[in-house]
């Protein structure tokens, strides 16, 4: 059963625009699939086949030259070189929707292709199934389970796949790999502690000192392996926002995990039920929350959203503030069915600094049922559906 992306209309646009296509997100997130599904006529080759990228490598010309457009070329990360010799394919042929190329690692990938298909290229970021798009295709029992399970399709597709057995492959397969190709990590060892260390942190605070001391690795390979996990779409580091008063505003990123799931499985975590007792269930609500929002700016085209955190140094602060004309919509995550008085103060903080008039919209993304308006300037949620943003 196909489940409907909500960046499909994004993609289609964009191959109205642009002579290049790209889609970039994590492994396993349907970037292939969904192109498929949106252009069944074109050609397919992938280069996660070694004898495929050595031959695009050494004989890029050659290649390219026996694909027929339009061309969907999977992993192209495995051959950058590639961009060069596609631009000079579409400065002759002036024709938009020729290629559509995914990659999982944007790391040098995203500056090969800016600095070769520059202007000639959309780029669209796919992130795992969002909770909005399991809800439409009527796959969402509750939310509280699509934390637990993630939002990767292969979990979502009716094959039955349990999650405690894809995702020890998913980690394996993908993860492991992709990091020793980039880095050479010499001990898997260590990059598992330093992963289970990384989901312990998320809707934290980035310390990269603290997590080199529980990770037991260097604080310069736990920077490298997290700007790795960066561009691998793991994770996002989540910047504050700070006008002015700057000196006085926490400077940090928090880190987030793309996916709930992944790293709930990291964290030895199978079931809502056992986050529910656990200790982390406040930063699993605030991850998803996140993630709703995140994915639902990047489905529209917004590939670098004006998404902060705000926080001061005496602890006053809002998990989420979305930048826009100089205004803002903020969100806060509670994990409650029925938020109180004390979920607004981070609101009426924020508006003590930047002004009555500071706030265009104000959500508490919660565990209701029902979206409700807590009062008349501030609607209580779900994070299910997130138009509003």
């Amino acid at each position: 059963m196909w489940i409907a992306r909500d960046a499909e209309d994004l993609i289609r646009d964009l191959s109205k625009q642009f002579p290049v296509v790209f889609v970039t997100g994590a492994r396993q997130v349907g970037k292939t699939s969904t192109l498929s599904r949106i252009f069944p006529k074109a050609s397919y080759v992938t280069l996660d086949d070694p004898a495929r990228a050595a031959e695009a490598e050494n004989a890029p010309q050659d290649f390219l030259s026996r694909l027929q457009s339009p061309v969907i070329i999977d992993e192209a990360q495995y051959a950058p070189d590639l961009f060069r010799h596609i631009k000079l394919i579409v400065d002759r042929a002036k024709k938009n929707g020729q290629f559509f190329i995914t990659g999982s690692q944007s790391f040098s990938l995203m500056q090969n292709l800016t600095e070769s298909l520059a202007g000639r290229c959309g780029i669209v970021t796919l992130q795992p199934l969002s909770a909005a798009e399991l809800a439409r295709a009527n796959r969402l029992a509750a939310v509280e389970d699509y934390i637990s399970a993630g939002g990767f399709p292969v979990l979502h597709a009716g094959q039955d796949m349990q999650r405690q057995h894809w995702y020890p492959s998913y980690i394996a397969t993908y993860l492991e790999r992709d990091v020793r190709n980039i880095l050479r990590v010499g001990s898997l060892r260590d990059f598992s502690r330093f992963l289970r260390a990384v989901a312990i942190r998320t809707a934290q605070t980035l310390s990269l000192s603290d997590l080199s001391r529980d990770a037991g690795v260097a604080p310069n390979t736990i920077k490298s392996w997290i700007s790795v996990l960066q561009a691998s779409h793991i994770i996002y580091l989540l910047e504050p926002y700070f006008h002015n008063l700057g000196k006085r505003l926490v400077k940090s990123p928090k880190l987030y995990f793309l996916d709930t799931g992944l790293a709930a499985y990291l964290m030895g975590l199978y079931s809502w039920d056992e986050i529910a007792r656990s200790a982390m269930a406040g930063a699993f609500w605030e991850t998803y929350a996140f993630n709703q929002i995140y994915s639902s700016l990047l489905a529209r085209g917004i590939g670098s959203p004006s998404l902060y955190y705000w926080r001061t140094k005496d602890g006053r602060e809002v998990d989420f503030i979305i930048e826009k004309g100089g205004r803002f919509i903020a969100c806060e995550a509670k994990l409650t069915e029925m938020p109180g008085r004390d979920a607004v103060k981070g609101f009426e903080n924020f508006k003590e600094y930047y002004g009555k008039d500071s706030l265009l919209q104000s959500f508490i993304i919660c565990r209701t049922k029902k979206d409700f308006a807590l009062t008349p300037e501030i609607r209580a949620v779900n994070g299910v559906t997130v138009e509003w943003v």
